[in-house]
């Protein structure tokens, strides 16, 4: 039987014991320093509102399944949540926030001033333009139900061990194989950290960084209210409410309140208290209380709730709450001590559906909810620095409620990692986006004067306010000229490896669908698959040597899991940093290219998804014929120091031609024109490669690959939900992702991906929906409250033929 050591007796480590004993795995010990069970972590203090509606499908998920199971175990109030726009960006972003809530299936709706009050009659109606009302939140009673998953985690041979402090992690060949303890060493198989704001120590002990930081946030309690006298001191009534425009929430205690506030300085805590004598109010979890950073919090919520003003603040304290960079959760198995995993920076909203997903990524092998989003390999290494996580997360901490539009950027720290091309972007007037620590141009102010010379016809309609942030209608003309003329994106950012050494095909092989048994010189678009038969990246494998592949995978998530699963001889080197890529794309690709190399670059010379070693001006690359625009043209890679050259090279020789630098905005457009997929946002492993529409990609005739079994049988004529494309009927609504789908009326899926196609001059969204809903079909896209027609239409939307790309 598999031995597991779960470290934290937390609401997290609860939840996983008792997840993992249901599953029938009962040799399983949990540790905690502090006695149990309060055991002084942040369940200990935290007040618990569960809020489920979230940009994310997966923490909506998680965050349900937490609702249902604290009511079975009776330990979960459901009173409702109501969040309140004190302001008109608030108020549309509720709208917004209701369409999450209606893609991942959570019933919400938009309530009015009138209907705010009477479920919170202590409102001022004046200060309000209403709220968004989702009866299933509620309150966690996070300590009870702790001490009720102990007890049935144990009744099936669990077993808990309190006042224990964890000060080390065994291992042996490259695998955990126990924990040490100050009482003696505890023998594992799997050793599972959920040790909440210690999880950066749990995690260096087995050499993982674990990118989070603890902050001090908030929590007061009102005196006696006069409103709430002769309230039920345990079962509260009222919703538990969130005012967002003041970083504040406020939930109900018998006849008083208690106010949480996000609005004071961040306030990292570096140094904890030893546990010792624990009890309601003294935990290591538990700061001092600072009255001058609560003050200003405190006379925002008098206007919000004016019976405040007859009562004051009579205690508090600053908890300990885990933020990481990107402000997610931390799950996963490390890559370099196989059977050490982490689940932390985990909420109590979040607590038993991360808890049930980590649990079935240990016993099944995968999650039945994706889980790309919360892996801690996510981050580069560029973002593991510690100064890199402590500005990261105390902005995290800022911004938690502030209205973001999904394409924001971070303001600082950039300039993390910037191609060898950048010097030259900013001298065209590059506007940069940011992201993985990589700063990526979205479009180029050199271009602007190209507009006027556009055909009507590729003129976009102007952008809602909205839509239009981080927008630019140069974009459309970057988009004409890669159709028409010829121009250069920079594809560094993209992550690659090298896989090479004896076994190298076969290793491959093994974990893609496609056949990649191919002479060399071949490149191959293909799968890699979970043992259920998701989709776990879409990956490109271009054959160099008979034992060396280029691969370009979707991120350090691709990479940590071929490092992983290597044999001994088979190399994989992550060689993004020290190469770059230029894309040079459009139907005159081949007049720039060709006369600055000796290779023979026609079509039959280099046929379209072939490669090979050339030399372009001088400059020793590897040109790869892919376009992931739909047009003619190659991926053109060099080592770094001959970056700068290699782009100069192309520039100069393209003037004539007219080349231009053309940024995300476009290539984003295109690639959706083209029905080109992005992995974690059009398909993840929920999704298998016929629903997905890349079944292309998948030979079984080739033998034995991960996930080849799960996916016998399947196609695309019998999946019960399609990925499809959807045009935009009025022209102009330009949506941004993750809004419903209707059909016939009702809420039958989400869209994915979205951008303008300046090609067919209309919106483009991807959307879910189920494999009944056919080509030619009606259907309504929910945008910002109200309805938008859309059709469901053939793919891709240009160049069926492939004409274009194959010149």
């Amino acid at each position: 039987m598999t031995r597991v050591v779960i470290i934290g007796a937390g609401i997290v480590g609860a939840n996983l014991a008792d997840e993992l004993t249901l599953r029938g795995w009962t040799d399983v010990t949990v540790l905690d320093q502090g006695p149990l069970p309060l055991t002084g972590g942040s369940t200990s203090h935290a007040p618990g509102l569960v809020f489920q509606t979230n940009p994310s499908k997966a923490m909506t998920e998680f965050a349900g399944y937490t609702v249902r199971k604290l009511l079975d175990l009776g330990c979960f109030e459901q009173v409702g949540g109501m969040e309140v726009a004190s302001t008109p960006a608030r108020w549309e972003d509720l709208k917004r926030k209701h369409g999450w809530a209606t893609s991942w299936g959570v019933e919400a709706r938009l309530i009015d001033p009138d209907e705010c009050v009477r479920r919170w009659p202590m409102l001022d109606r004046n200060q309000i333009f209403g709220a968004l009302y989702v009866p299933s939140d509620g309150l966690a009673v996070a300590s009870r139900a702790v001490d009720e998953l102990i007890k049935r985690a144990s009744s099936r041979g669990a077993r808990f061990v309190g006042s224990t402090r964890v000060t080390g992690i065994e291992q042996a060949n490259g695998h955990v194989t126990g924990v040490e303890t100050h009482a003696g060493a505890v023998p594992a198989d799997i050793v599972v950290s959920c040790a909440g704001f210690w999880g950066r120590e749990i995690g260096e002990m087995a050499g993982l960084t674990v990118p989070l930081l603890p902050l001090a946030h908030q929590y007061a309690k009102t005196g006696q209210l006069a409103e709430l006298a002769g309230a039920d001191p345990v079962r509260p009534a009222l919703p538990i409410l969130r005012h967002q425009d003041q970083d504040l929430y406020f939930r109900q205690h018998g006849d008083r309140l208690g106010i949480g506030s996000y609005a004071h300085r961040p306030m990292p805590v570096d140094k904890f208290a030893e546990p010792g004598e624990i009890t309601a109010s003294a935990m290591p979890s538990m700061l001092p209380f600072t009255e001058e950073d609560f003050a200003p919090s405190w006379e925002e919520s008098k206007l919000l709730l004016p019976a405040l003003g007859r009562t004051k603040a009579e205690e508090g304290f600053n908890g300990i709450f885990s933020f990481t960079p990107d402000g997610g959760s931390l799950v996963g198995e490390s890559s370099d001590v196989r059977g050490f995993w982490i689940a932390e920076a985990i909420w109590v909203t979040h607590s038993a559906g991360i808890a049930k997903a980590v649990a079935e990524s240990i016993v099944d092998g995968r999650s039945e909810t994706d889980l790309h989003e919360l892996d801690v390999h996510r981050f580069e290494d560029v973002q593991l620095a510690p100064e890199y996580i402590r500005e990261t997360a105390q902005r995290n901490f800022v911004e938690i409620y502030d209205v973001l539009h999904p394409l924001q950027p971070r303001l600082s720290p950039r300039d993390l990692r910037v191609s060898p091309f950048h010097a030259r972007q900013r001298e065209l007037g590059a506007v940069f986006l940011e992201a993985g620590g990589w700063e990526r141009p979205h479009w180029f102010e050199a271009n602007a004067a190209r507009l006027k010379d556009l055909p009507h016809d590729f003129l976009p309609p102007a952008r809602d306010a909205w839509a239009g942030q981080f927008h630019s209608p140069i974009v459309a003309a970057e988009a004409w000229h890669t159709r028409n003329r010829v121009a250069m994106y920079d594809m560094t950012p993209l992550k690659r490896v090298e896989v090479s050494g004896p076994g190298s095909l076969e290793f491959l092989q093994g974990l893609t669908t496609n056949q990649l048994a191919k002479s060399v010189g071949s490149v191959t678009y293909t799968l890699m698959l979970d043992d259920a038969g998701g989709v776990r990246s879409d990956i490109t494998v271009a054959r160099l040597e008979p034992e060396l592949f280029q691969v370009g995978v979707n991120g350090n998530i691709d990479v940590a899991y071929l490092c992983g699963r290597a044999p001994e001889g088979v190399r994989v080197v992550d060689t993004t940093g020290g190469t770059c890529c230029v894309g040079v794309w459009g139907p005159l690709a081949r007049d720039l290219v060709q006369p600055l190399s000796a290779e023979d670059l026609s079509h039959t010379g280099l046929k379209y998804f072939r490669g090979r070693r050339a030399r372009i001006a001088g400059v020793p690359a590897t040109i790869l014929r892919l376009s992931y625009v739909g047009e003619l043209g190659w991926e053109i890679y060099t080592s770094a120091d001959n970056g700068q050259r290699l782009w100069d090279a192309l520039w100069r020789a393209g003037q004539p031609l007219g080349v231009i630098a053309a940024g995300r905005g476009a290539f984003n457009s295109l690639r959706l024109e083209k029905g080109y997929r992005l992995w974690g946002t059009d398909m993840t492993t929920e999704h298998d490669p016929y629903e997905a529409g890349v079944g292309f990609a998948v030979r079984p005739a080739k033998g034995e690959f991960a996930g080849r079994a799960a996916i016998e049988g399947r196609s695309e004529e019998v999946s019960a939900r399609r990925l499809r494309c959807l045009t935009v009927d009025d022209g102009r609504t330009v949506v941004l992702g993750k809004e419903p789908v209707f059909v016939d009326g009702a809420a039958a899926g989400y869209v994915t991906s979205a951008a303008y196609g300046y090609t067919i001059g209309r919106p483009i969204a991807y959307a879910w929906l189920p494999g009944s809903v056919e080509i030619g079909d009606q259907v309504e896209i929910e945008y910002f409250g109200r309805r938008v027609a859309a059709t469901v239409a053939a793919e891709p939307l240009v160049d069926p033929g492939m004409e274009r790309i194959r010149r």
